[in-house]
């Protein structure tokens, strides 16, 4: 019994590190989102590549002739409440950089690298539903004995239960198509049940963004992880067919449900002061009136991305003009020292560099 403790006592001090006040993380991520719009709101020369989901009102929605009131109209909540309060990294033309390690510049590559650390060039080359050989920050977190039971993944893309490796980690990872369950589900979930099936749904077997965080945020609520993951995937999907009103709503439509997470966390107890929001994306994309369509190791600019922090561990410092360079292999070890854990992982990137206050 007293060695049995001994040891318990050394894994707990191998994996922690200084005293945070983060308890809780939430990662989320936009598929193939673009710094460009991030940083620059709406592109008025790529405003007429909508094919079949026009909007009329795009220009009036999404333009300004000011920099800053056009990136705020695409991204309110980015751009009032994280600038004012957390960090974003990634605007090129103040150089700073925010960037892949991996040499694909496609999706699984990309939350492969950034929930484990670390690119895997020779195993992770498609985007093939095969179960990743490699253990996530995610899984690591479940690992934890106060962690255990209260990690969790809603994302749109049904390629992520293999990604996350449910069947190893044995996390909830509600993916794709995938219906709520369970013997008490509340009344919108019992809604979202019925309507999820029969809506039409332009993506086919990639579930609309609204529903995966409707989903997500029912699970939230109702049972309080500690680590959780949203994964919306509609920008990617509007972006290669060419419809850039629909990627733009749909970017502006993820930023209303950041905010109104943002907002629950901020009233509960649990969560309220004590959880870091880190926003994200898995890759990027071409630059030109043709090539933003399209991302790969093919086009140039596809391993260009950027990153968002706000949380009680991180000091307000808003954009980031400086130049300075960051990875995507850096997030996963970054989340590990938020929770005051040591994400020991050989070849793993190092902690962001000022995203945790000394």
């Amino acid at each position: 019994m007293k060695v049995r403790l001994v040891i318990v006592m050394l894994m707990m001090a191998l994996t922690s590190l200084a005293q945070t006040k983060t308890e809780n993380i939430i990662l989320i991520t936009y598929d193939g989102l673009r710094w460009q719009e991030v940083f620059t709101g709406a592109d008025s020369s790529f405003m007429k590549q909508q094919s079949h989901l026009k909007d009329p009102k795009l220009k009036e929605k999404f333009w300004n002739d000011n920099l800053s009131e056009r990136r705020k109209l695409l991204f309110p909540f980015l751009w009032s409440t994280v600038v004012a309060q957390g960090q974003i990294y990634g605007n090129r033309t103040s150089g700073n950089k925010v960037n892949v390690t991996n040499n694909q510049w496609f999706s699984y590559p990309g939350y492969n690298e950034l929930l484990t650390g670390k690119a895997d060039n020779e195993r992770i080359h498609s985007n093939d539903k095969f179960y990743n050989p490699n253990v996530t920050v995610l899984e690591f977190f479940n690992e934890q004995v106060t962690l255990k039971g209260k990690v969790a993944a809603y994302t749109s893309w049904d390629v992520f239960s293999f990604i996350i490796n449910d069947k190893r980690s044995g996390i909830n990872v509600n993916a794709g198509l995938t219906l709520a369950k369970g013997v008490k589900l509340s009344e919108k979930e019992q809604t979202m049940n019925q309507l999820m099936p029969v809506l039409p749904n332009p993506l086919g077997d990639v579930r609309l963004d609204a529903f995966t965080f409707q989903y997500g945020f029912e699970y939230l609520k109702k049972n309080k992880p500690k680590v959780m993951y949203f994964s919306f995937d509609e920008t990617d999907d509007f972006a290669h067919g060419g419809e850039y009103g629909a990627y733009l709503n749909s970017a502006r439509n993820t930023d209303g449900f950041i905010a109104e997470l943002w907002k629950y966390i901020q009233s509960d107890t649990q969560y309220k002061n004590k959880t870091t929001l880190i926003i994200t994306c898995d890759h990027g994309r071409g630059a030109n009136a043709e090539e933003w369509k399209s991302h790969g190791s093919d086009i140039k600019g596809s391993d260009q991305m950027w990153l968002a922090v706000i949380g009680p561990d991180t000091v307000a410092k808003g954009e980031l003009i400086n130049d300075g360079q960051v990875y995507q292999n850096q997030i996963a070890k970054t989340m590990a020292a938020l929770l005051g854990l040591k994400y020991d992982v050989a070849g793993a990137g190092e902690v962001i560099t000022g995203v945790i206050k000394k």
